[in-house]
């Protein structure tokens, strides 16, 4: 008899043993659940620990024979629905640490995204690579496939120490310190599967950056954060890394604080380890919505932290691996160049355009760094193939993805650059738009993921062909304007740090719902990401394009000399930018214009669907309204209040904003609540706390913990982060309360025919 070829005895001695012992797990562990043997809740993180996920199908798509193969076991009863991962494919993350990927590793992703996803394959915030369609009964041959080429999807998501990543410039960029690349590496495969990494109550992300005022590391943002210096010590110069930590964008962004200032390179992975520890040990576990390690930090204070950190680390047992890297910490290297060529010259102008916008010299005379940018993070199969082909002939096989949803090739010699040019133009990837105002950062949104709120997607996608078309006409001073959007409060789209950012929300008009996006101004990418915006208002949806070109063409029209976005922010003030997006917020009927109660790209109108509504109704209804928009105004009054440093001002006007979105709610059930602060939460926690009706499926009761955190403990002396943050928290209370209105306004079946 024929034995069955498998994946898994065709590549037995190419997959590392641990890894293949760990596939193996996982596989068994899918034959337990079918047979109902693994509660859905283990299986769960068992899975997401091995980045498979589920995702949204309520996006109206439609799948294709590949995609709608097997849709169903017989085993019925481990499923509660036809949305599951056993009925429908769901999402596969592939960690590519630091974002260094060789050509063979590029190929035989393409290869796993035309035979068991959707032929694109898509580069994530995290430089990840992700493919969506992914039915779970293939992931464990796709898993053996990747381990065979040296990739690993071990804690891609889950509880756990997420992908590592590093600017994708090191090595070859001219302003660092040194290659941070070994670190980035040594740390991400000394903590995968690590014993002190296995108990947190969620995430930790770890970054690396060679350059302190760049911001492709982004350290400052991170759970740890390493900055790479050279000190003097007893007269020889020695590497080693600042460290940061407790910082996280999330809904509520928190700047990491510096735990030391010089940590030297020996002691970067133990440090990380005592990190874990502390982290595991005393960070939340039951409060999923604080269990952050920003959270610990800040509860602790970073002395205390500090003290805890270097405690576990003097209980430490030593082990080789902390420094067994440090023998081999050779950077990239290319054959050396006998003569510099002199710099092609074309006449074409998209040559010089790109050659403009996409090219960077490195510190290695006569080579260069060529970012590729992909439209919305996405890269096809056959597009990553022609790539890989072109990394080995141009660039040595060096490819790197970035945070910014790129693929960058390396060691590009000087000679090559106008063949390149012409090979990239040949299968679409030359648009000279890299680092510019139309290479938007964009998370999924509600095309796959089920925390979407608005297209994210599709507003990018929009966005970018709105700047593609008026290009010539762009102020030179908004080129280089980073937007970044995300589909909602989450900050997967990074909106926090961008010059103009979006993330998802809905407002309603009479029985409509309305897709919106906030819109955060001020953030800064640079200095690692050095400051975070502030929501300045819902903007309807359609008319967020308008919006950011009457920022950008006030902004180029009226800034100073040498002036950065954010200082003309600044300038301006809040209220005088607040005005200028306030003719965009209005939502006029749904028979005045239709458009805006529909998403980008998405044909579905966005409805609750018509109800009869009597004067009881209407005047509950009209009663919301105002009271909300109070709490706006008030919310906005923080704003201006934390622009002029005055915390104390802040911290109560965001209060106060929160016991009016509060009051808003109370008042659709209770009318006569009054104005006192203790008989509003008392309320507001009995009617829509306690009985759950506040919580959203995702962010659950956070939003409602913000308030009743700071009417049970008000700051003694507000400081600047305590009141940036509560800002920020008055802002997502009072969306919590726009959304909890609307979940609970009566319906009644939507009418067919499109006029009213």
């Amino acid at each position: 008899m024929t034995s069955t070829v498998t994946w898994s005895k065709v590549l037995q001695d190419k997959i590392p043993s641990d890894w293949a012992q760990e596939i193996d797990r996982f596989e068994a562990q899918m034959a337990l659940r079918r047979q109902n043997k693994i509660e859905e809740k283990v299986f769960a993180e068992s899975r997401l620990r091995r980045g498979v996920y589920g995702q949204r199908y309520d996006n109206g798509q439609r799948y294709d024979g590949r995609q709608t193969r097997r849709l169903a076991y017989p085993e019925a009863d481990i499923t509660k629905g036809p949305n599951t991962l056993w009925h429908a494919p769901g999402m596969q993350r592939i960690k590519v640490p630091f974002g260094g990927i060789t050509p063979e590793q590029l190929e035989v992703i393409a290869d796993l995204a035309d035979e068991y996803s959707t032929g694109v394959m898509h580069v994530t915030t995290r430089q990840d690579f992700q493919l969506h369609f992914v039915h779970i009964e293939d992931t464990p041959d796709l898993m053996r496939r990747l381990a065979a080429v040296g990739i690993t999807t071990q804690e891609a998501c889950g509880n756990v120490v997420r992908n590592v990543t590093a600017c994708y410039r090191a090595g070859v960029c001219p302003t660092e310190a040194f290659d941070v690349t070994p670190y980035a590496r040594a740390l991400a495969f000394f903590l995968l599967g690590h014993d002190d990494t296995q108990d947190f109550g969620r995430k930790m992300k770890i970054a690396f950056s060679g350059c302190e005022h760049e911001g492709c590391g982004l350290v400052r943002m991170h759970d740890i954060g390493y900055l790479a210096r050279v000190q003097e010590v007893n007269g020889i110069k020695k590497r080693g890394f600042a460290v940061y930590v407790g910082g996280g964008l999330g809904t509520i962004p928190h700047q990491a604080r510096l735990l030391s200032e010089f940590v030297p390179e020996e002691e970067i992975l133990p440090l990380a380890q005592s990190i874990a520890r502390v982290f595991a040990r005393l960070g939340e576990k039951r409060n999923r919505n604080r269990a952050r390690l920003k959270f610990l930090v800040a509860d602790l204070g970073i002395e205390e932290f500090r003290r805890l950190v270097l405690a576990e680390r003097e209980s430490l047992p030593f082990d080789e691996r902390w420094t067994a890297y440090l023998s081999d910490l050779d950077s990239e290297t290319a054959p050396d160049l006998a003569s510099e060529p002199a710099l092609p010259q074309s006449p074409s102008p998209a040559y010089h355009a790109w050659l403009a916008r996409n090219v960077e010299a490195q510190r290695q005379q006569g080579y260069h760094l060529v970012t590729v940018p992909l439209p919305l993070g996405d890269i096809s199969s056959q597009q990553a193939r022609r790539l890989a082909a072109l990394a080995r002939r141009y660039a040595h096989g060096r490819l790197r993805t970035t945070v910014e949803q790129n693929i960058v090739l390396r060691w590009v010699a000087r000679s090559y650059l106008a063949e390149l040019f012409a090979e990239l133009d040949a299968i679409g990837l030359a648009e000279p738009a890299a680092g510019t105002i139309a290479d938007i950062t964009s998370c999924p949104g509600t095309d796959t993921c089920k925390l979407g709120i608005a297209a994210s997607r599709g507003l990018a996608r929009e966005l970018r062909a709105r700047l593609a078309s008026e290009d010539a006409q762009l102020p030179d001073a908004v080129r280089n304007l980073r937007i970044k959007v995300s589909g909602c409060f989450n900050s997967c789209g990074h909106h926090h740090v961008a010059d103009i950012g979006f993330f998802g929300n809905s407002r309603r008009r009479g029985q409509r719902t309305v897709p919106h996006f906030q819109v955060v101004l001020g953030g800064k990418w640079q200095d690692n990401a050095g400051g975070f915006g502030i929501a300045m208002g819902a903007i309807p949806s359609k008319r967020v394009p308008d919006v950011l070109f009457t920022l950008a063409r006030r902004y180029a029209a009226e800034r100073t000399e040498g002036e950065t976005f954010q200082q003309w922010v600044a300038r301006r003030g809040r209220s005088e930018i607040r005005r200028m997006l306030e003719p965009y917020m209005e939502i006029p009927p749904y028979e005045q214009d239709p458009s805006l109660y529909s998403d980008w790209r998405d044909p579905r109108e966005f409805t609750l669907g018509d109800i009869g509504v009597g004067e009881c109704a209407g005047e509950v209804v009209s009663l919301f309204s105002m009271e909300i928009a109070r709490a706006e105004g008030e919310a906005f009054a923080a704003v201006l209040a934390l622009d002029e440093h005055d915390y104390r001002q802040a911290d109560e006007r965001a209060y106060r904003a929160m016991l009016l979105a509060a009051k808003a709610l109370v008042r659709t059930q209770n009318p006569d609540v009054g104005d006192d602060p203790d008989t509003i939460v008392c309320e507001f926690k009995t009617r829509f706390y306690e009985t759950r009706l506040f919580f959203d499926p995702f962010a659950r009761g956070k939003f409602a913990d913000y308030l009743l955190a700071r009417h049970a403990h008000p700051p003694a002396t507000p400081g600047e982060d305590h009141a940036r943050q509560i800002v920020d928290q008055a802002n997502l209370f009072i969306e919590a309360a726009y959304a909890c209105e609307a979940r609970l306004a009566p319906q009644s079946p939507r009418s067919q025919s499109s006029q009213e």
